[in-house]
């Protein structure tokens, strides 16, 4: 078990045997439902707003396909909506998952904008998280009960959850996904330079 200490918190991370990680996030919750914002060009969307280690707006997609060919529209999609909510009341929100049925059985599939409006290519633990505390909320999943989230590119994880405190509707979030070895690294040390050891 590794604890790694995050802007948001600490999450701790454990490796198995068949290279198959599990990471502990921090506590997630949903803090708004059905949150209607008038986007350009687009009309009203309605979305809830979460947070699982960042905050989200999470809207279900309409006719929009899910997929690498069709990046483009989908990151208009989604910047017009950030712009909107963030515009609307919402400044905090600074990523958007877009999801809907997924074409190889997943449980969702995800498109997730995230600042700079770049996009996430894996199902995004933190946005995982954050559909979890919204189904929680919901009661559409059940503690314990496994979510395969799948991203735009067609990765998954396998996430689950258990309750911290229903009244709140906080959950401790799991995501399991598996690891690949694909670099090692030397850090080399010079003692001539001033700001070896970091910035003091």
């Amino acid at each position: 078990m590794v604890r790694i200490d995050t802007p948001v918190g600490p999450v701790v991370a454990q490796l198995h045997d068949d290279g198959r990680i599990d990471v502990g996030n921090v506590p997630s919750y949903r803090k708004a439902k059905d949150v209607e914002v008038n986007v350009t060009g687009v009309g009203v969307v309605r979305g809830d707003i979460a947070w699982g280690g960042n905050w989200f707006y999470l809207v279900e997609a309409r006719d929009q396909a899910i997929d690498l060919g069709h990046v483009e529209s989908l990151t208009d999609f989604t910047w017009r909506v950030r712009q909107a909510l963030n515009s609307q009341g919402y400044p905090e929100v600074d990523h958007v998952e877009l999801f809907g049925p997924s074409p190889t059985g997943a449980d969702c599939r995800n498109f997730v904008l995230c600042p700079g409006k770049a996009y996430d290519r894996s199902p995004c633990g933190t946005g995982t998280s954050a559909k979890l505390a919204c189904l929680a909320a919901d009661g559409a999943l059940d503690e314990g009960e496994d979510w395969i989230q799948e991203s735009v590119i067609g990765s998954s994880f396998s996430a689950s959850f258990r309750w911290l405190d229903r009244s709140t509707g906080s959950i401790a979030p799991v995501i399991s996904g598996r690891a690949y070895v694909n670099a090692e690294s030397t850090l080399l040390l010079d003692a001539s330079d001033p700001f070896c050891w970091g910035i003091r």
